[in-house]
C-alpha cells in the first residue's frame, strides 16, 4: 500500500496553484468546478497560494496610481463555494524533486501537480538607478505609493518611461487627473506602434489633447534622484519617474531547476507543462508559451485562457486521459486614454492589427466591459464549468482546443 493511500482508498490528488492573479484564479475556479464533489482517484485537493488577500486588478493600476477608487476584491471571497483552500504567504522556494513549496520560510506544502502562475513585475534591474528612484505599477501598493507622490506635487514633471500600452494608459491618466503636472512619455518606439494608422493617429491626438509630451526614439540609460539620463547624454529633470519598460519574473523557477528561457519564464510543451518537469504547469506571464506565431506576450487576454487550459488538462489526466495542446489567438488591444476616451484595436490571432478599430465613447464602453469581465466569467465557471472554455476568436466564441 502506498503512502498516498488510506484504508484501501486513494487520497485526493494535491494541486497547488501559485499566484492568484487572473490566470491563477481561472485555474483554481475551473478545476474546482470540474472536480468538486468527485470522489475516488479523480478527486482534487486544490490549494491556492498568494502573498495577499487582495486581488490586484492589473488592468486598473493606472487608476490606483492616480488615487481613483477601484473595487476591493477579496481572494478568499472570490474562491468561496469552490472548495479550494486559500493560503496567504510569500513563496520562498520550490523543490521540484521533492514536489514541495516553501511558504514564508516556515511552512511547506506538498503537491502532486503544481500550477505555477506567479506572474511578472516591472523590470527595474536593467537600467542603473531605476530600482532606487523610479516608481512602478507592479502591484497595488506600488501604485498607491505613486499616487501619494503625485498628490504631493503641486507642479513639476513626471517622466513615464516606456511607450507600450502601460506607459500610454498611465501617462494619459496622470495628465488628465493632474493637469498641473508636465507629463513626458519616453520610449524607443512611437506610442501605438503596433496599431493601424487610424488607431495610432487617434491615440497620438488624445495624448496631445491631454498635454502629454511624447519623446519617441528616446532611450533612458540611468535614473537619477531628480532626473533621467538619455542615451544621447541629455538629462531630463523629473520630479517623479514611472518605470513601465519591460518585465521580469521571479527567479524561483530557475532556482528550482526548471527549464527557463532567457527571461526566466518556464519553458512549456504544447500542453503548458514544463518541458523538464511535466508535473508542473506554467500559466500567464510566468510561462514561455510558444504558438505558431511566436511566444505569447503577457496579458490578461492570454492569461485567463492559460489558467483554464491547465485546469482542463489536470482534469483530463485525473480521468485517465492525456492533456491536449493549447492554442490561442489574440483578438483585440483595448487602451484607455483617461476616463472619457479610449481606442480599441482589433487584431488577427498573431496580434497584428486588423483594419477595424473603435474610438471614443464606444471604445470606452468596450474597454470597461473587458476590464470588468473576469468577475462574471469566474462566476459562470463556478456554475457552468464548460463556459470557461469559450473565448472570442474572430468575432465569435470558439472552444479552447482540448476541453472535451
Amino acid at each position: 500500500m502506498s503512502a498516498r493511500q488510506e484504508s484501501g482508498r486513494a487520497t485526493a490528488h494535491r494541486v497547488v496553484i501559485l499566484g492568484a492573479g487572473y490566470a491563477g484564479l481561472a485555474a483554481a475556479v475551473q478545476l474546482a468546478a470540474r472536480t468538486g464533489g468527485r470522489g475516488g482517484a479523480a478527486a482534487a485537493e486544490i490549494t491556492v497560494v498568494n502573498a495577499q488577500d487582495r486581488f490586484t486588478e492589473r488592468m486598473r493600476l493606472h487608476m490606483t496610481a492616480t488615487a481613483q477608487p477601484v473595487a476591493e476584491l477579496d481572494i478568499p471571497e472570490l474562491l468561496e463555494g469552490t472548495g479550494a483552500r486559500f493560503v496567504r504567504g510569500w513563496v520562498t522556494a520550490v523543490d521540484a524533486g521533492a514536489r514541495t513549496v516553501r511558504i514564508d520560510d516556515d511552512r511547506v506544502l506538498h503537491y502532486d501537480t503544481l500550477v505555477y502562475g506567479l506572474g511578472s513585475a516591472a523590470d527595474t534591474s536593467a537600467v542603473p538607478g531605476a530600482e532606487d528612484h523610479a516608481y512602478t505599477l507592479s502591484g497595488a501598493q506600488d501604485a498607491e505609493l505613486l499616487a501619494e507622490r503625485l498628490g504631493r506635487l503641486g507642479s513639476g514633471t513626471v517622466a513615464v518611461v516606456g511607450s507600450g500600452l502601460t506607459g500610454v494608459e498611465s501617462a494619459a491618466e496622470i495628465a488628465e487627473r493632474h493637469p498641473e503636472l508636465d507629463v513626458v512619455l519616453l520610449g524607443r518606439t512611437e506610442p501605438g506602434a503596433a496599431m493601424n494608422q487610424r488607431a495610432r493617429a487617434y491615440l497620438r491626438a488624445a495624448l496631445d489633447r491631454l498635454g502629454v509630451r511624447v519623446r519617441a526614439g528616446a532611450e533612458v540609460v540611468k535614473v537619477l534622484p531628480g532626473a533621467v539620463e538619455l542615451a544621447d547624454g541629455e538629462h531630463l529633470d523629473a520630479d517623479a519617474v514611472l518605470w513601465t519598460s519591460g518585465t521580469r519574473v521571479p527567479r524561483l523557477a530557475a532556482a528550482a531547476g526548471l527549464d527557463v528561457d532567457e527571461r526566466g519564464r518556464i519553458v512549456t510543451d504544447t500542453t503548458l507543462r514544463s518541458v523538464s518537469h511535466p508535473e508542473v504547469y506554467a500559466i500567464g506571464d510566468a510561462a514561455a508559451i510558444r504558438q505558431a506565431y511566436g511566444v505569447m506576450h503577457g496579458t490578461c487576454q492570454g492569461g485567463m485562457p492559460t489558467g483554464v487550459h491547465a485546469a482542463l488538462s489536470i482534469d483530463r489526466t485525473l480521468r485517465g486521459k492525456g492533456p491536449r495542446p493549447f492554442r490561442f489567438g489574440y483578438y483585440h488591444t483595448p487602451v484607455s486614454l483617461g476616463r472619457g476616451d479610449a481606442v480599441v484595436q482589433f487584431t488577427r490571432p498573431d496580434d497584428s492589427p486588423r483594419k477595424i478599430c473603435l474610438t471614443g465613447a464606444l471604445a470606452v464602453r468596450y474597454k470597461e466591459a473587458v476590464t470588468a469581465s473576469p468577475w462574471p466569467t469566474y462566476g459562470r465557471m463556478k456554475k457552468m464549468p464548460a463556459s470557461g472554455a469559450l473565448w472570442p476568436r474572430g468575432g465569435r466564441f470558439t472552444r479552447i482546443r482540448g476541453t472535451k
